[in-house]
């Protein structure tokens, strides 16, 4: 090579090395321009599926797929802000359902997603456990390292964030990854208005058909207990919860008794009896007032029994009609682990719940105005046969014995006598129909609901605190006799309980199908040979006596258990006056 930089063959080596760089230059700008013009195609391709959904989950969902794919991210969220300032919901992608399952519990809002809602803009940070605001992880949940964030507003609201972590390959988010989840998030906030509209258009219309049902059906005088059913049914259906359980008022103590249920665990809550003076249920009942809480099974106000039959996380109590005219109790809840219900269904379940109450209330006086019309036509018709009917025949009767005497003929005087006896037998007959059509006082003769809860209201005082009661089946139409002596077994068996046991939990069960069936159970010291048990020696006899039977034993935590039986064939004799 020349000192003019040229090679033995003439040809220059410098410029060529100039272009060489200038091209390579070139290659790694248009690659860059190709990758953006793919980003960007990606982007609007991303905005334009969103606007298609219609669908507030889904639309959501969507969102969140669309910016993990933008950023190459390998895990994205999207929170939902509540009115508390609180994630009330948490939509993830990129973790599986085992993954989900070992999270303790979702994010609250706290740490980096807290600063995100309490200054909502764009939050990167290289490595989420250095960053100051950072408060690290709920347990079970994934190690995660570089983070980005952006606040997805509607009208200038805060609606949401987007959260963003682990981009692929080790590096950063950078400014142009900011850039393009900042214009998705920005774009994205006209397709989550425009679902929202949709989802309340959707709620409107569906409560309006549920409030449209109940009443059709109560102005075609269904049975009050299908029209429950049917409220408790469309309650979990409105909320898009996992349970829904009505409790109803029972007995003169103030109880509740859980006589209809729907969904997961429907089954464990039927027959429950509520304490209206210790229980969120009979506070609901008191005051008219929905009550939220988050975590039904550890709420010290929620009865004991409620807490281990429900099995519920966040719940909503609210009243079966309006404050002061309350006919009932819906409790409305997921389950634990789950988000609380939205501020929306809350709303819209309390607001049905307060109509079908008051359909309820309007459908209770109609047939009480029709029953008064029945008896104010019993009375008409009693006055028409005491002052017409009557008359008529005892004037009748009169002249017929005042014609005896002018027959000459023997046979048609005693056919004549026969006759008005005949008149009087009738006339006795029309008094006593009289008397039974204007008798229209109802039978206040209590059920064996009734006169269970009174046995456990009675006996709390000596047991020193109010046992667990769950009732099944249609005990009201249990014949008399039976009736009786499984009353007489309660209380036996809750004055052992109270005397002997040392007990400090009574869980009773009484139902009605196939047999009559009583069952006490206690976690005290267990059965002990006193000499002295002619009560249960009676209770035996008794249950023998209807073809039934008693059994005693020790269940295995200890304690004792009692179960009376009797076929429901037994005992049907009447009701003594």
């Amino acid at each position: 090579m020349n000192s003019l930089g040229t090679s033995d063959h003439g040809s220059l080596v410098v410029p060529n090395l100039k272009l060489d760089e200038l091209l390579n230059q070139l290659q790694v700008r248009l690659q860059a321009v190709l990758d953006t013009r793919d980003r960007v195609n990606a982007l609007l391709e991303a905005v334009v599926g969103i606007g298609s959904e219609v669908e507030l989950e889904s639309v959501l969902r969507r969102i969140t797929e669309a910016a993990v794919q933008l950023v190459d991210a390998r895990y994205g969220a999207l929170g939902v802000i509540g009115d508390n300032g609180q994630l009330r919901e948490f939509l993830p992608v990129g973790l599986d359902q085992d993954q989900i399952a070992a999270i303790d519990h979702w994010p609250e809002g706290k740490g980096l997603l807290g600063e995100l809602i309490a200054r909502p803009r764009p939050l990167r940070t290289p490595d989420i456990a250095e960053h100051p605001q950072s408060s690290g992880f709920p347990a079970g949940h994934p190690p995660m390292r570089t983070f980005l964030g952006a606040p997805l507003q509607i009208r200038d609201v805060v609606y949401g964030n987007l959260y963003l972590t682990d981009k692929r390959g080790g590096e950063p988010f950078d400014d142009d990854d900011e850039a393009l989840v900042v214009a998705l998030a920005a774009a994205a906030g006209a397709a989550v208005e425009k679902a929202r509209l949709y989802a309340d258009a959707r709620r409107q219309q569906r409560w309006l058909q549920a409030s449209s049902e109940v009443n059709r059906r109560l102005l075609t005088d269904a049975p009050p207990e299908e029209v429950l059913k049917l409220i408790t049914d469309l309650t979990l259906d409105l909320a898009g919860a996992d349970l829904a359980v009505l409790a109803l008022p029972a007995g003169t103590g103030g109880h509740l008794v859980s006589e209809h249920a729907s969904g997961a665990g429907a089954d464990a809550a039927f027959g429950l009896m509520l304490p209206g003076h210790s229980s969120v249920s009979g506070l609901v009942m008191t005051t008219g007032e929905a009550i939220f809480v988050d975590d039904f099974r550890s709420d010290p106000r929620v009865a004991a029994v409620a807490r281990e039959h429900l099995g519920l996380g966040p719940a909503v109590i609210v009243p079966l009609g309006s404050a002061g005219k309350v006919r009932g109790v819906l409790t409305t809840g997921r389950l634990p682990g789950a988000k609380p219900l939205p501020a929306t269904a809350i709303e819209m379940v309390t607001t049905f719940a307060a109509q079908a109450g008051i359909g309820l209330e309007l459908a209770e006086h109609r047939r009480d105005a029709q029953r008064i019309a029945v008896f104010a036509d019993r009375d008409r018709i009693a006055r028409q046969l005491h002052d017409l009917v009557i008359q008529r025949l005892f004037a009748t009767g009169m002249s017929l014995q005042a014609a005896i005497g002018m027959l000459p003929d023997t046979q048609a005087t005693g056919r004549v006598v026969q006759a008005v006896d005949a008149l009087d037998e009738t006339i006795r007959d029309i008094r006593s129909t009289i008397f039974t059509l204007q008798s229209h006082q109802e039978n206040d003769a209590q059920g064996l609901r009734t006169q269970i809860m009174a046995v456990i209201d009675e006996m709390a005082q000596a047991l020193g605190f109010a046992p667990g009661l769950r009732l099944d089946g249609n005990l009201d139409d249990v014949p008399w006799q039976a009736s009786q002596d499984m009353l007489l077994a309660l209380r036996e068996a809750l004055s052992n309980a109270a005397r002997h046991a040392q007990a400090t939990k009574v869980d009773i069960s009484a139902g009605a199908d196939g047999d009559l069936v009583l069952t006490v159970q206690d976690n005290g010291v267990g059965i002990k040979d006193t000499g002295r048990r002619s009560g249960l020696a009676n209770l035996q006899e008794r249950a023998q006596s209807l073809g039934g039977q008693l059994r005693l034993s020790e269940p295995p935590g200890g304690g004792t258990r009692l179960e009376w039986r009797v076929p429901l064939a037994a005992g049907e004799g009447a009701v003594p006056d």
